[in-house]
């Protein structure tokens, strides 16, 4: 079993997936209120890949809404996450 320590707390590979789902379902009703949506592709270690969809692909501030939305939502879940990547 994959864990990963969290201050004096171990998360494993499945709860952290867990919490990042949850993340990602209470960030998604804002991207598709715009026309987007965000898929979950992996977590690796303390790294999120994601794939913003729709609207979101071609939109100007994805970035930004990525790190301020998306990043800040999973980190508030999962604590350990340390970056979140959008592949296009």
């Amino acid at each position: 079993m994959d864990v990963v320590q969290l201050k004096n707390k171990i998360m494993t590979t499945q709860e952290t997936l867990n919490n990042v789902e949850k993340a990602l379902d209470e960030i998604r009703p804002f991207l598709m209120s715009d026309g987007g949506n965000i898929k979950l592709l992996s977590i690796k270690d303390t790294i999120v890949k994601v794939q913003l969809q729709g609207a979101c692909t071609g939109c100007s501030v994805n970035q930004m809404t990525l790190k301020s939305g998306v990043e800040a939502t999973i980190k508030k879940y999962a604590p350990q996450i340390e970056e979140v990547i959008n592949v296009a």
